[in-house]
């Protein structure tokens, strides 16, 4: 069976190797040598207050009109000033770390021998076992969903330790002070408290936690802000965090950890009762030997090569990116780092990227059975809804929606931009970060989610192009600009901005059509869903340029540049199934060719990723695993599973890792509604294996897929909430589609004989 853990025989040597855990407000990161541990706590919803508050979209809706005349003349740079109003490119409010918990054992060097860390991928603990002196001594540590509180537990013969909590992060800004005390209760009890404060301004705030610490046995007292225990045999720390204005409420903090039983058992009994179900549902098994799935984390990491895709590893890495979505994914959905970083300054200020980044992470949430995190997904856009209006109006005078490029969950007003990167002409935001919400509801079935909740999104979405969608080209059909590509311009001009690009036309008919769809079904605003199909069949077809290559743009004279990390104009084959091999073979081989010739430039993480996920959707398995090797093959796994965005552990981010379990189902399963393909991009290595608890956009769940090359035979078992027929395709099938009627529950099992 495969193994849901990973273990290392030395421990992290730097915090980007610790192991990790979290309930998707908290995040923990255990390292360090067991005489001298650290963990460093995270908060989803720590962000360093900056010049970005208070700014707002440009009100530049007045000159329109002008823009677009430049655009259409070619003066692309003069339009991208004008369609601006002259401001420097500012950031996001940047993710930082909270505190330190400091474990020190004190004087002590003897050597450490059988020392052995675990992150236990059902649980959502951290285990640390080491022997020195001849006695055995182990520390455990998680994060409680229900509770809202992080645990660790020490035992050993006789636990002699200095905690304190403090703000000893690198990169700290100076202007953040942090104050520490310490206070003994009992002879048992005592109380740690860190309290960080952000420089007075607009937002200014203070955020901080608190640790009760329980003693059994032995002797606590303390010093200044350290807590002393001596010869005890248990030590119990739980702690909570705050973040508000004008500083944390400690004294709430302390209470509520005070009301908790100091039982570390107890408390992780009530845990996993919620973290071990979502975790649980689905696996992935490729025949790896229990050999290869007990290695050390580090040898499996070196099993990573440039030809084949290993059995083990693969498994572990779907296995522990299930883990740490499912961990960082709570109170917000996963930030570039999910919820974990070790110091301040973080890249691209550790937000939500919005153009390509958070969709490719949570693309995997529904598909590997836990579509309960779209929940925070879906609030955090709830949160931002009326931001989005106001961008639409701002910016266009349109009704409807506009999304920014980049948000740090607390708003979603769009002013990252400047005269270079022109975030106001990028049309297909909207679309594009609703649509996980929609994949949702095909998945799902939740009509109440739908009714009440996204429709009413979408509309607007469709109402922003009613209103933007004016011009025409001389053939009449409806012309975008100005228009965008993330993030890249046309090949061999001045200026990124332009005409029809691609992802936006994609964009504009998904969300027309999709809107009329939705409302037919529920019945409502029949007459505009008339107008968005008219509108829909007005924009301009997909273009395929004189290399037969699907192209960027849409509009003649605008060529594509094939050295670039993003993909963005080949959102119609992901996510959007508007291409496929077989509803539209030459756009789909059109696709192929624009994927292969657009180079990897930086090979950033995320654009092999993005690559694979679109080469799995035209069924081609050996593009989908060369794209997956330039993530493994280049030193980009840290010892946790965790990635990094470049080659050579370059920025600690968590795009592949959480990424990952969605490509190689992608290569496993692809659906849309009416139809489950069986194997759609399976590499030649993957001889045979299984992969259980897969739901479908055909609304279909794949309780488990099993398949055996060398027998000729695979074998899918469906259940179906609902009554339904759908069509099960296997392209290495001697039949390639079977008709399958299910009806609820009953499981219907589908054998398919490979040739």
């Amino acid at each position: 069976m495969p193994v849901h853990s990973i273990h290392d025989t030395r421990p992290a040597d730097r915090w980007e190797n610790a192991f990790l855990s979290g309930n998707g407000e908290y995040g923990i990161m255990v390292f360090g040598h067991p005489h001298r541990e650290r963990i460093i706590h995270n908060h989803h919803r720590y962000v360093l207050p900056n010049e970005s508050l208070g700014m707002r979209p440009p009100a530049v809706a007045d000159r329109l009109d002008h823009v677009r005349d430049l655009i259409l003349a070619g003066e692309r740079e003069r339009a991208q000033r004008e369609f601006s109003d002259g401001r420097a490119l500012a950031w996001t409010q940047s993710f930082h770390p909270g505190h330190v918990l400091h474990l020190d054992v004190p004087g002590d060097e003897s050597p450490v021998t059988d020392y052995r860390r675990v992150t236990d991928f059902a649980t959502g603990e951290v285990r640390v076992g080491w022997s020195d002196r001849e006695q055995a001594w182990t520390r455990r540590a998680f994060v409680s969903r229900p509770d809202a509180v992080a645990v660790v537990e020490i035992t050993g013969p006789r636990l002699d330790l200095d905690i304190r909590l403090s703000g000893e992060t690198a990169g700290r800004p100076a202007e953040v002070v942090f104050s520490t005390s310490a206070h003994a209760f009992e002879d048992c009890e005592a109380s740690l408290t860190v309290v960080g404060r952000y420089p007075l301004g607009p937002g200014a705030a203070g955020f901080g936690g608190v640790t009760r610490v329980v003693v059994t046995g032995g002797a606590l007292t303390v010093e200044a802000d350290v807590v002393h225990v001596r010869g005890a045999t248990r030590v119990i720390l739980l702690t909570r965090m705050d973040r508000r204005s004008p500083a944390p409420d400690v004294d709430g903090l302390r209470l509520a950890l005070g009301e908790l039983p100091a039982d570390y058992d107890k408390l992780l009994a009530r845990h996993t009762a919620v973290h071990s179900e979502l975790y649980g549902r689905a696996s992935l098994d490729l025949g790896a030997s229990d050999i290869d799935r007990h290695l050390p984390v580090g040898e499996l990491i070196a099993r990573a090569g440039a030809r084949e895709l290993d059995g083990a590893l693969v498994e572990a890495l779907f296995h522990a990116g299930r883990y740490l979505v499912l961990s960082s994914t709570g109170v917000l959905p996963p930030r570039l780092t999910g919820l974990w970083l070790g110091e301040w300054g973080a890249a691209w200020s550790g937000d939500y990227t919005t153009d390509a980044n958070v969709n490719l992470q949570t693309a995997g949430t529904v598909l590997t059975g836990m579509p309960e995190l779209v929940a925070p997904y879906a609030a955090l856009i709830a949160g931002q809804i009326d931001d989005w209006r106001t961008n639409a109006r701002t910016i266009y005078g349109a009704r409807g929606v506009l999304a920014p490029s980049r948000t740090d969950g607390e708003h979603g007003l769009l002013f990252h931009l400047d005269d270079e990167w022109p975030w106001t002409m990028w049309l297909a935001g909207a679309d594009w970060l609703l649509f996980p919400l929609y994949e949702y509801w095909q998945a799902t079935g939740d009509d109440d989610f739908l009714a009440h909740t996204l429709a009413p999104w979408l509309i607007e979405a469709a109402v922003f192009f009613e209103d933007f969608l004016t011009r025409e080209d001389a053939a009449g059909r409806l012309v975008l600009v100005p228009s965008y590509s993330p993030e890249v311009g046309p090949q061999g001009v001045q200026g990124v901005a332009g005409v029809n690009a691609t992802m936006d036309v994609a964009a504009a008919r998904h969300a027309l059509v999709t809107a009329a769809d939705v409302c037919e079904r529920l019945g409502v605003e029949r007459a505009a869903a008339d107008r968005w199909r008219a509108l829909a069949d007005r924009l301009p077809p997909y273009r395929v340029d004189g290399h037969g290559a699907l192209a960027e743009w849409a509009w003649p004279g605008l060529e594509t540049a094939d050295d670039h990390r993003h993909i963005s104009h080949l959102y119609p084959v992901w996510p959007l199934h508007d291409i496929t091999p077989d509803d539209t073979p030459e756009l789909a081989a059109a696709a192929r060719e624009a994927l292969l010739r657009r180079g990897d430039e930086n090979m950033s993480a995320h654009g092999s990723l993005h690559r694979a996920l679109v080469a799995a959707r035209l069924k081609d398995g050996e593009t989908a695993k060369a794209n997956v090797l330039k993530i493994l093959g280049r030193n980009m796994l840290f010892r946790s599973l965790m990635t990094s965005h470049n080659p050579g552990l370059e920025i600690y981010n968590a795009d592949a890792a959480h990424g990952l379990p969605a490509v190689f189902t992608e290569m496993l399963v692809d659906s849309r509604p009416g139809v489950v393909e069986l194997l759609p991009a399976l590499p030649a290595e993957w001889r045979g294996g299984s992969l259980r608890g897969v739901g479908t956009r055909a609304g279909v769940r794949v309780d488990e897929l099993t398949w055996d090359l060398d027998k000729g035979v695979a074998q899918v078992v469906l259940t179906s909430a609902r009554e339904r027929e759908i069509v099960v395709a296997c392209r290495h099938g001697a039949g390639r589609r079977h008709t399958v009627r299910l009806v609820p529950r009953t499981t219907v099992t589908v054998e398919v004989q490979l040739i």
